[in-house]
């Protein structure tokens, strides 16, 4: 009988030390804003893993608890300065919109070592019209569609649009204390949703802005060419009627938009579920089994938002494969650090730490 240690050969050793991290594979370290940000950020860095390297996510300061884009860049500079074994993973913010009207925004569209959302946030990504409908099949277990959540975000986005643009053209002007984001916030939110007569949700956003767009050509006559200009340059940039919700404020997105959007919906749908359940129950207490059982396996709207991955469909996201590949082709064959930059990074690491 032969003995277990005698199976042990030169393929056994080599299989048993791929259960560990290699030491040979260049490591490429990526700051992120914030906890919230590091799952998303893994989604996309792991499809440009390869034997040659990999990317290990850190927050931006590790002797405290700063968060933000600001934050992310400045210990990425600090640390050891952006490059091919550092680099900044960030939520563009308006700043790809403002196209270096400020110092922040330069150094995220002139470095190949910053990678960004193009939409305003994480958040905006996650409410892509594509991948609501399975953000409600996760909390309802309903497959059934009651809204085109496409053609409904298509046309709230054309509602939004010209507002959107006398914002941004705030913000390059650096006069957002006139128009700001709070203040289109409060001028597009979704008060409400009728899953019967959608159509009256956006019917209301788009007088509401007709209304304040007419205000800003009264109160700013000056502007209103530059502010069509704007609209042809932004839409160079993929900036359009029917995405314009990709580029607002991401947590206003998601709690007055959809949020509000996606409630009525969800509760239709639940109330359409149990009474299946009711309906096809033979007896009480199989009732009330089955309306447990479907109760529990349900999961909460904020958090199938937050959890939710369905969104590498969104043509933005191409974008930022793009930078990838383009950050990737300047690395050297092997690329990432070598042994000696490894160590560096360790003990700078450990230097903060204590």
């Amino acid at each position: 009988m032969k003995r277990l240690t005698d199976n042990i050969n030169s393929r056994y050793l080599e299989a048993a030390d791929r259960l560990l991290p290699s030491k040979r594979r260049g490591r490429i370290v990526a700051f992120v804003e914030s906890y919230d940000d590091v799952s998303f950020w893994r989604v996309l860095l792991d499809e440009f893993e390869t034997p040659d390297h990999y990317f290990q996510i850190m927050l931006p300061n590790r002797g405290g608890l700063t968060k933000g884009k600001k934050s992310a860049l400045r210990s990425c500079i600090e640390h050891r300065g952006l490059g091919k074994n550092l680099i900044a993973c960030v939520d563009s913010d308006y700043d790809w919109l403002l196209q270096g009207t400020t110092q922040t925004s330069r150094e995220i569209i002139t470095s190949p070592y910053v990678i960004q959302t193009y939409t305003y946030a994480i958040e905006n990504y996650q409410c892509w019209a594509g991948s609501l409908h399975q953000v409600c099949v996760q909390c309802t277990l309903n497959d059934h569609r009651l809204i085109d959540f496409n053609a409904f975000m298509e046309l709230y986005s054309k509602a939004v649009y010209p507002l959107f643009v006398w914002n941004v053209w705030f913000y390059r002007k650096k006069l957002h204390n006139s128009f700001s984001m709070q203040d289109l916030n409060i001028e597009i939110r979704l008060k409400s949703v009728d899953v019967r007569r959608p159509q009256t949700a956006i019917i209301n956003v788009t007088e509401r802005v007709r209304h304040k767009v007419s205000w800003m050509e009264k109160h700013y006559p000056d502007a209103v060419q530059e502010v069509a200009e704007l609209r042809k340059e932004l839409t160079g940039m993929g900036v359009r009627e029917d995405n314009a919700y990709l580029f607002l404020q991401g947590h206003h997105l998601v709690e007055n938009v959809i949020m509000k959007l996606l409630m009525p919906v969800c509760t239709a749908l639940r109330q359409e579920r149990e009474a299946d359940i009711r309906r096809y129950a033979v007896h009480n207490q199989q009732y009330r089994n089955e309306i447990s059982a479907y109760q529990h396996s349900q999961m909460g709207l904020a958090e199938a938002i937050r959890k939710n991955t369905h969104y590498r469909g969104c043509e933005l996201y191409q974008h930022m494969r793009d930078d990838m590949r383009e950050f990737l082709s300047m690395l050297p064959e092997g690329g990432g650090q070598d042994k000696q930059d490894t160590e560096d990074l360790k003990s700078s690491n450990q230097h903060q730490e204590g």
